[in-house]
């Protein structure tokens, strides 16, 4: 006597498991392929971007002399083989410099606009979902807060508590945070009214998985253009905080530091002391622009098209 098993039962495939971590990885090459064919503008600025965050990263590597490494004899060299960004009036190599900056900058940035966002997140998530009088209390504290000059802010609180790179960061990351929780509390206003929040709280879903599962992942992509702008931001705030004395102490080189101090003292003598730092600076936000951009029109399902 022999068993007969169905035709579905024997064709039927084995289910091949995915695992989280190559279900994202194959969604960041997605999204990286179509970036490069649809935004090749914001590709390069990606590209732009990574190379200085490499160079940022390895910069005790690249660095072909220390950072304060003094040498008379080589004061204000024009830019050549041996020094190709030229060297201040010290004799220091301006490219370490510059690369040494870029760590610095990169730590600051990243650190600064990821607190930012973060901050940014929170309040604005918070504030538009609930509504009411917690939205007015919110709102009416960050009107306060974005009604006094962010330099004066950035002045009192780095001279009460000393420069340094924490308290950059820190008061960076507040002072930007604060101030772009409207952009992120719009955007969760405009979607807290869709029909699929609504039906997760006919359901009875919580109020914190409510959020985490559809409030979060909708408001992603102004969020992310928030956090890659804030990045320049913090850039150019650093080094004015730099350039007028109160950034980190040297002798750690800023880009700020460097126009403030040989590159303006010494401008004339030598224009490369002002506009290696300063290219620098115009490279990098540039690049963090143009990559937010877009990351947000390949983020953002109103602007995908009929795909």
């Amino acid at each position: 006597m022999t068993l007969q098993t169905s035709p579905s039962a024997t064709l039927a495939a084995p289910r091949r498991r995915v695992f989280p971590g190559a279900r994202l990885a194959h969604r960041v090459w997605r999204l990286t392929t179509r970036m490069f064919r649809e935004k090749p503008l914001g590709a390069a600025g990606g590209v732009l971007f990574l190379v200085f965050l490499f160079c940022g990263v390895f910069a005790d590597v690249l660095a072909p002399h220390d950072y304060n490494e003094i040498n008379p004899i080589e004061r204000l060299k024009s830019p050549s083989w041996a020094f190709p960004f030229g060297t201040d009036n010290l004799g220091r190599d301006v490219l370490s410099r510059c690369l040494y900056g870029a760590q610095l900058s990169v730590i600051i940035s990243l650190s600064a606009a990821t607190l930012a966002t973060l901050v940014s997140l929170v309040i604005g998530v918070v504030s538009g979902y609930l509504g009411g009088r917690i939205d007015m209390l919110v709102q009416r504290f960050v009107d306060a807060w974005m009604s006094f000059p962010d330099l004066v802010i950035l002045i009192v609180v780095v001279s009460v508590m000393g420069p340094s790179m924490t308290t950059v960061i820190l008061t960076l990351g507040l002072l930007l945070g604060i101030g772009g929780s409207r952009i992120v509390r719009s955007a969760v206003v405009s979607v807290r009214e869709n029909m699929y929040v609504h039906a997760a709280q006919s359901i009875g879903a919580s109020t914190p998985r409510i959020l985490w599962k559809h409030i979060v992942p909708n408001v992603l992509p102004p969020v992310i253009v928030l956090f890659t702008t804030r990045i320049g931001a913090v850039i150019l705030a650093e080094s004015g905080l730099a350039f007028l004395g109160l950034g980190v102490p040297p002798p750690a080189p800023t880009w700020g530091g460097m126009l403030t101090g040989t590159g303006r003292q010494f401008m004339f003598q030598g224009p490369w002391l002002a506009l290696a730092p300063g290219l620098c600076l115009t490279l990098v936000v540039y690049a963090t622009n143009v990559f937010g951009d877009a990351l947000r029109d390949l983020l953002d399902p109103r602007m995908r098209g009929s795909r």
